[in-house]
């Protein structure tokens, strides 16, 4: 294997190294954070919304019963008092049994409108607290499509700088024999995303781990076209060439 070969090799590690790098940023942009910070915010002021909702349709549900039965006993209220002075009856105990009933009819429907009242008074806070969680939301849902829009810029601008990376990459690996590269990539994929390394002086840069004397003594008798791979990690090693 010519030193160009591995040479490129290294440079076509380096690059799948710095666009494992660009796609990680792309995950963990700070802009996800704040959309995930903001949807917590929302989630919970929806819950709390639900639950406000929930209490007022319990006191809408008390209002219709309160409205039915006031509609009631005020229509029995009328009956009664039609019958009362209508002239149709005149036994005095019967009419004095219908003025108790009439009373204790206008007694309850005033004892209804009090409860209903007291149920506009539930109501009142619930609703304001309904149009408070309204505008949060709102506020919420403009500041999230802001935080979107940044989002999709930030994520543009990664795809760009990944796909410039990838471009150079397949420019590294076209002098790279086919052989060599499916290994590397299966070693790649089996070794947390290297699989070349340098070695540098005695030390694999993959592992970072001392060769053995008797290995680098085998690196140094290598002939044309052989590849060293670490004893340790098994990566592809590369020595790295005396700096002049």
């Amino acid at each position: 294997m010519s030193d160009s070969q591995l040479a490129g090799l290294l440079s076509v590690q380096d690059l799948d190294v710095s666009i494992d790098q660009h796609r990680h940023r792309r995950q963990t942009l700070p802009e996800r954070d704040e959309l995930r910070a903001i949807d917590t915010q929302m989630d919970s002021l929806k819950a709390q919304s639900d639950r406000v909702t929930g209490a007022l349709d319990v006191i809408a549900r008390r209002e219709s019963e309160l409205e039915a039965e006031l509609s009631a006993t005020e229509q029995r209220a009328a009956t009664v008092s039609r019958r009362l002075y209508g002239g149709e009856v005149s036994a005095s105990r019967e009419l004095q049994a219908m003025a108790a009933d009439v009373e204790t009819l206008k007694a309850r429907a005033s004892e209804l409108e009090d409860q209903g009242l007291i149920l506009l008074e539930e109501r009142e806070p619930l609703d304001m607290t309904i149009d408070e969680l309204a505008v949060q939301l709102g506020s919420l849902d403009l500041e999230r499509a802001a935080v979107l829009g940044r989002l999709a810029e930030a994520e543009d601008k990664v795809d760009g700088e990944i796909a410039s990376l990838i471009r150079d990459r397949e420019e590294s690996a076209a002098g790279i024999p086919a052989d060599l590269l499916a290994n590397y990539e299966r070693l790649r994929a089996r070794l947390g995303g290297v699989g070349a390394a340098r070695l540098v002086g005695n030390h694999c840069d993959g592992c970072h781990l001392t060769l053995s004397s008797m290995e680098l003594d085998r690196i140094r008798h290598l002939g044309d076209g052989e590849v060293f791979t670490c004893e340790q990690c098994s990566r592809i090693l590369v020595p790295s060439k005396p700096s002049s």
